[in-house]
Order: C-alpha cells, then sequence, then structure tokens
C-alpha cells in the first residue's frame, strides 16, 4: 500500500468516525465531513466560524445515486452533468428529505459537486466503502475561516487550522490546486416550477460555456434563489485592506497615501520607473485563467508581509473575467 493510500484510507476512517479532514480538489482545498451527519457537519461550521445557515455543498463521485441525494434531477441538470462533471461546477438540486439539513443551512435545496481532482475522488470513494449504504458524501467548503481567502496549497490549510492540524485533524496533500478560485453554482431547484438555469457564483465554467449547453443563457439571481456558498456581498477576503483601481483614480489614491504605510500594488502594467521605499508593485498576468490560478495564494503572500493597503487593478469588463472580478469585489467589500 502506498503512503498516499494509506493516508486516503485513514482520512476515510476519520469521515466515517465523523471527524474532519481537509482535501485538494481542482479548485481550492476544502474542509470535510460526513454530508449525512449533523454532528459531522456542526464541527465545520465551528472550526470555520461559519454561520449555520449558510449551505455547504456535498461532494460525491461519477457513480453516485442521484437519488440518495436529490429526489429530483431535470433533463437541464442531467445535461450539465454530462458536459462538465467530474469538474468544477455545483448544482442546487431539490433535496432528498432523508438528508440532513445541516448540510443546506435549513433549506429544502442541495448543492452537489463532482470534483476531479484523482485524490478527492479517492477519499469519496474510500469513505463510500465504509458506509452500509455504498454512498458517501463529504460536506467541504473551502478550508479556511469564512469570509477569508480559500486555500490553494495544503501548508494554506495547515497556516488557518494549526489547532485542528494539532489535534490529528489529516491534511491530503493535492499540489497546488488547478483551478484555484472555487466553483461555479447554478440553480436548478426552480426548474419544475418554471424558472430557468439561474447562475449563482461564476467560476472556472463560463456562462458562455453553460449557454452551449443549456441552449440559453442562465438567468441572474432573483429574490427567491437558494442561499449558496460564497455569494454573501462580502467573502473572500484577505486580512490586509485591500481596495480596487483604475488607471483614473490610481494617482489620487497614492497621492492620499500616510508617508509610512507599506502597500502593494497588483496591475497589469510594468511599474513606473521610480517607486517610493513603501511601495511595492507587481504586475499580474493578463490571462484570466493563470490570474485566477494565482490570485488567492498572491493574497496569502501579501498578509504574510503585514502590508497596510493592497490596490488591485480592476479586471477587464469582459465575460471570461467575470469569475475573478466577482472574487474581487466580495473581498473589497469586505472592508468598505
Amino acid at each position: 500500500m502506498t503512503d498516499m493510500t494509506s493516508s486516503i484510507d485513514h482520512a476515510a476512517r476519520v469521515l466515517n468516525e465523523g471527524g474532519l479532514v481537509a482535501l485538494p480538489t481542482e479548485t481550492v482545498y476544502g474542509l470535510g465531513a460526513d454530508a449525512e451527519s449533523a454532528q459531522a457537519v456542526a464541527k465545520i461550521y465551528q472550526a470555520k466560524q461559519r454561520p449555520a445557515n449558510h449551505p455547504l455543498i456535498v461532494h460525491i463521485a461519477p457513480e453516485a445515486d442521484l437519488s440518495y441525494w436529490t429526489r429530483d434531477v431535470p433533463a437541464e441538470a442531467q445535461k450539465l452533468m454530462q458536459a462538465f462533471w467530474p469538474g468544477p461546477l455545483t448544482l442546487i438540486l431539490p433535496k432528498n428529505p432523508a438528508i440532513t439539513n445541516a448540510v443546506t443551512g435549513g433549506q429544502d435545496s442541495i448543492g452537489l459537486r463532482c470534483p476531479s481532482h484523482p485524490v478527492a475522488l479517492a477519499l469519496i470513494r474510500a469513505f463510500a466503502r465504509l458506509r452500509p449504504s455504498g454512498q458517501a458524501g463529504i460536506a467541504a467548503p473551502s478550508a479556511n475561516r469564512f469570509g477569508h481567502v480559500s486555500p490553494t496549497k495544503a501548508q494554506h490549510v495547515r497556516d488557518e487550522f494549526p489547532q485542528e492540524c494539532a489535534d490529528g485533524m489529516p491534511v491530503l496533500e493535492g499540489g497546488d490546486t488547478e483551478i484555484g478560485i472555487e466553483s461555479t453554482i447554478v440553480d436548478v431547484s426552480r426548474i419544475a416550477q418554471g424558472m430557468p438555469v439561474v447562475l449563482l457564483r461564476p467560476g472556472h465554467i463560463s456562462a458562455a460555456q453553460l449557454a452551449q449547453v443549456l441552449g440559453y443563457t442562465p438567468a441572474s439571481p432573483d429574490a427567491a434563489v437558494p442561499r449558496a456558498s460564497g455569494t454573501l456581498k462580502a467573502h473572500y477576503a484577505p486580512q490586509t485592506r485591500l481596495s480596487l483601481f483604475d488607471t483614473t483614480n490610481l494617482e489620487d489614491l497614492l497621492a492620499a497615501r500616510p508617508g509610512h504605510e507599506r502597500w502593494a500594488i497588483y496591475a497589469f502594467d510594468a511599474p513606473p520607473p521610480a517607486l517610493p521605499a513603501q511601495l511595492q508593485w507587481h504586475q499580474v498576468s493578463p490571462d484570466p485563467v493563470r490570474y485566477a490560478h494565482d490570485l488567492y495564494a498572491l493574497l496569502r503572500e501579501a498578509d504574510q508581509q503585514n502590508l497596510d493597503h493592497l490596490l488591485i487593478q480592476r479586471l477587464p469588463a469582459d465575460q471570461r473575467w467575470d469569475a475573478v472580478a466577482d472574487r474581487l469585489q466580495r473581498a473589497a467589500a469586505a472592508f468598505e
């Protein structure tokens, strides 16, 4: 038995016994627990300091019996699963009444995702082998304190949860995450009531890609959409104060900077020839996929430097940038 197989089997036993496990996915690292145990799910909320009405996403394997988790899989959901699972797409579906309300924030809907990371899939399958039903779901929000920056490396998780790790919480190593931001979330729970597919959170899978499969562009959120992970106004925030700028107001912002403060600027352009000693300039990638991959690691590195302020250039008004623009806008909102 390889070391990784042994680690996965141990983590599966921890899940089966009601404990917490940190696991890699292709998006970000997750803090996982048995999705069928209200007591285990409560440990996620406690560790993350997360409001109990903020629902979790349940991670399942490709071969999972969907009827175990949801009472209805509409045709639109089936199309999206066929196109994007395993992968970074979460579907909000009508919940099977047998599943605990603890994982759904008390709602009658459930978020399901089939991740593509091999370690995540191996863990779900090892967990399933321990279940009398043969079915296993891992409730796994991002492995960070609520509202903070998601982890894209195993070390980020250890930094975020030192006490839990010291107490023996397994942290499965999966390298740097491939995508770097959280999954796209779409609501398909109200199709039977005549509602279209609704895009709740943009991600690596774009609205245009969803439209190609559905035959129409997903609708924007309405007043009655289910609550979903990562959709609060303020979220994904570093500890360091963060503001967005464009080229028209950067000089004004810098002119107002207290001379003793250490600021970092993240911009698409190369740095100007002369910078004050208290300013850092970081040139960021013009590619939205690479930018998304790097974003959370950059924010965590900035926090470690004890800077006073981060200035991040606003992103292009282009659908390819929607996902990272969403994360930055919510991060900046935490400081408004």
